[in-house]
């Protein structure tokens, strides 16, 4: 029994934590060979946590770091940090960082006083895919005392085939004095060594007894054979083994002379083996320390003093060819807007995540119903609530992330647009990341929208939402990113063989998705007697709610009411366009010139159906359809993001009739047009701002992003509308540039969406996903300079 209030909350937190340890049996397959080029088997491929370290293996080797302020015993119970949080930090990401090299994070705590640095870099090399470093660093901030006390823990755990232990576990009874050392080896990496340097920095040092049985000024280690489902959890493993500690301690001093609160959160100093080893350091004041990862097949190993060098080294270059590859433009040259951009940039990178595990899937919703009848989500809602998902056996996943804190698993639409500035820096990695998520694709051509692999990525995810069911589509922007790389192939003078034969590789793969979006989203134009140029070219989300068209990603959006198995959604159209077009020019480059020739057809059904089932001449707007009260066609606008899809995806080009008007619509500050973005719902839509106000008047800077690239394309083409669109695009570039910057600059954060009306960031913190794509905007060219040419020309 605990006595005494000062040893309650200690008690009640630890022990509480100890009941989130789920073990289950792992019956995956066995784990399979790295993927990818050596340069990129090792990354931060856990952007779950604020710096934790991964292979691009199903099950192996694992890294991650906690740290908290032991100076008291009331902060401790809120101060450990580990996995990113929303609002639990000032500010937190890469300053700098390539996939292939490394780079620099800094996380400002002010809850535990200190400013923490990890700085991760690679050494390729040898048959296992070379070694790494990290250097953490602890700086404490302005408010904290000198000999602030900080206890830090560098952990690894091992799932699957291997070994891992320290390699003198008999050095010291009471802790380690100098740098900690483990073998390992596992089939993937072979034979390997981890070593925890001493580091540089003080120790806490007390004249309490209990500093005589576990000194502070050397690494306490302890090492661990736990449930393969329990090594994920790792921060709650380090609290349940805190609490033995502190239940000795309980039992041996009394209340009136309680040990330290720095010696208290210890862990037992028992080295070994393993498949969980934690390190702990306690620090008094700023510190320094370094864990290395060297593998055998290497030269040789890594030491400190290449740490050093390698981090001068990646910044060095990264600052190079950034000013090479993505350097901001006039207006926004200057160097203010050079770190905003290499910071975005970089967290987009550093954000790039591995994940293995299973999933979620409800097969039989397909067999329930196939939303043909009217109150078709009334019986979509009633399968759900049978619940007849399975899980379905561990896939793997590399990928971007739309956010550390509330998105850090793969969303289907999102990737898309985080691959474009991507695919600028490193074609290859971005052509990988593609490859992969094509992989996840089942034998009918369905891709999960949304990737919950394991229990780990479960855990950041309410039950209602993990489950995934088969003839549920997202928007298809991963051909976005295959027209961005053709659009670079066909530019490129040299050799293409290796490019071509990737296409011919992931072809069959992009044609299987397409025919599958054309059949399960297709739309119904026959049984209504529609007038329009195509009877096939329709097409509608299926998974539809009076409330939600999440499908779409759009999520509140508003659509027809209610919902009827006849309506026809202009976003879904335009995607398809978007993508028939992209596939047409795959398979040329492949030489099947029949699939070309019937893309073709498609294309020409899809623009002419466009406009017979989707313009209104009366709101000079595209629209969505539904059937009326009379089982007549009718439109229902509610002008903003949808409005503008034929536009934002290609489809309306720089001669459209409709392109006036879709300007008129841009430009019109009672509709869309703010001093800060385009908003996604008209300012004088009744809707505006209402329900969950999503997509109802908030500024995404996807679509912005659409928005800025086809205005420049307009602008750099001869038509008659060249002059007022290169002035848009200088306008809407410089709004969405300064409203993402000035909010930056204010909370140390992207964000989710901007408010339109005053630009404030908002949702949720730390979206360094497709608000990202700012950077691209940045890197844009300046037309404002050129319009005398432009208009010269005109």
């Amino acid at each position: 029994m605990i006595h005494g209030s000062l040893w309650t909350g200690v008690a009640c937190l630890l022990g509480l934590q100890s009941q989130w340890l789920r073990v289950a049996a792992d019956d995956a397959d066995a784990a399979q060979a790295a993927a990818g080029n050596d340069s990129l088997l090792w990354g931060p491929y856990r952007p779950n946590l604020y710096f934790g370290v991964r292979p691009r293996v199903p099950k192996s080797l694992m890294g991650g770091l906690l740290w908290a302020r032991v100076e008291d015993y009331q902060s401790v119970q809120t101060s450990f940090r580990h996995t990113c949080e929303q609002h639990e930090l000032d500010g937190y990401g890469w300053d700098e960082y390539d996939v292939r090299r490394g780079g620099r994070q800094t996380i400002h705590d002010p809850a535990n006083r200190i400013d923490m640095t990890t700085e991760f870099v690679k050494f390729p090399g040898g048959a296992h895919g070379g070694s790494w470093g990290a250097r953490i660093t602890g700086t404490p901030r302005d408010d904290a005392d000198a000999d602030l006390k900080t206890t830090v823990v560098w952990y690894h755990t091992l799932e699957g085939l291997g070994s891992v232990a320290v390699a003198d576990a008999n050095s010291a009874e009471t802790g380690i004095p100098g740098d900690v050392v483990f073998a390992g080896h596992t089939p993937e990496l072979g034979d390997f060594e981890v070593r925890v340097t001493e580091g540089r920095g003080e120790h806490p040092r007390f004249e309490h007894a209990s500093s005589d049985d576990k000194p502070l000024d050397r690494t306490l280690v302890h090492s661990a054979q736990l449930p393969e489902d329990a090594l994920w959890q790792a921060k709650a493993v380090l609290f349940s083994h805190m609490k033995t500690q502190i239940d000795e301690l309980v039992a041996k001093y009394p209340q009136e002379n309680p040990p330290p609160p720095a010696q208290v959160y210890t862990i037992q100093h028992a080295p070994g083996a393993g498949n969980m080893h934690m390190v702990q350091k306690v620090f008094a004041g700023a510190f320094s320390f370094d864990v290395i990862f060297s593998s055998a097949s290497a030269s040789a190993a890594v030491t400190p003093a290449d740490v050093t060098a390698q981090i001068e080294s990646a910044a060095a270059a990264f600052a190079a060819r950034f000013a090479d590859v993505l350097q901001p433009q006039p207006p926004f040259s200057d160097e203010r807007y050079a770190g905003f951009s290499k910071s975005l940039f970089s967290n987009l990178l550093g954000g790039i995540g591995y994940f293995y595990g299973d999933s979620r899937v409800d097969g039989s919703y397909d067999e329930a119903y196939d939303e043909a009848n009217e109150g078709f989500w009334e019986e979509a809602a009633e399968a759900r609530a049978r619940n007849a998902a399975e899980t379905v056996a561990p896939s793997e996943l590399f990928t971007s992330i739309p956010s550390r804190p509330f998105f850090p698993r793969g969303f289907l639409w999102d990737e898309g647009f985080h691959l474009l500035p991507i695919m600028d820096w490193d074609v290859d990695t971005t052509l990988d990341i593609v490859r992969s998520w094509f992989k996840l694709m089942d034998d009918d051509g369905w891709i999960g929208r949304e990737q919950i692999l394991g229990p780990e990525a479960r855990s950041k995810v309410p039950p209602e939402f993990q489950v995934q069911y088969p003839h549920y589509a997202n928007p298809p922007t991963l051909f976005m990113v295959i027209d961005a790389f053709l659009d670079k192939l066909d530019a490129q003078t040299a050799p293409r063989d290796g490019a071509v034969q990737y296409l011919h590789d992931l072809y069959p793969l992009l044609k299987r998705h397409y025919f599958w979006f054309r059949k399960t989203q297709a739309g119904d134009i026959k049984s209504y007697d529609r007038d329009a140029f195509s009877s096939k070219e329709g097409y509608r989300w299926r998974g539809r709610t009076p409330q939600h068209v999440l499908t779409s990603g759009l999520d509140d959006y508003p659509r027809a009411q209610p919902p009827h198995p006849g309506e026809l959604h202009v976003d879904l159209m335009s995607w398809m366009g978007m993508m028939t077009r992209a596939i047409r020019r795959v398979a040329v480059h492949v030489d099947e010139h029949d699939d070309a020739a019937e893309f073709a057809k498609y294309d020409e059904a899809i623009v002419r159906n466009m406009d017979d089932l989707h313009w209104s001449a009366k709101d000079k707007a595209y629209c969505d359809a539904t059937i009326d009260d009379y089982e007549e066609h009718a439109l229902v606008c509610h002008k903003g993001y949808v409005s503008l899809f034929p536009f934002l995806t290609g489809l309306v080009g720089s001669d459209g009739k409709h392109l006036g008007a879709i300007l008129d619509l841009i430009a019109d500050e009672d509709h869309l047009w703010s001093a800060h973005g385009l908003r996604s719902l008209s300012k004088s839509d009744a809707l505006y701002h209402t329900g969950e106000d999503y997509w109802r008047g908030p500024i995404w800077l996807n679509m912005n992003y659409l928005a800025v690239q086809q205005l420049l394309k307009v602008a750099q083409t001869p038509g008659p509308h060249r002059a007022r669109a290169a002035q848009l695009y200088t306008d809407l570039r410089s709004n969405l540039v300064r409203t993402v910057y000035e909010s930056w600059l204010d909370t140390g954060f992207a964000w989710e969406q901007y408010n339109p009306e005053t630009g404030k960031g908002q949702r949720t913190q730390h979206f360094t996903g497709w608000t990202s794509l700012v950077v691209k905007i940045m890197a844009m060219p300046d037309l404002a300079a050129k319009g005398g040419a432009v208009r010269d020309e005109l």
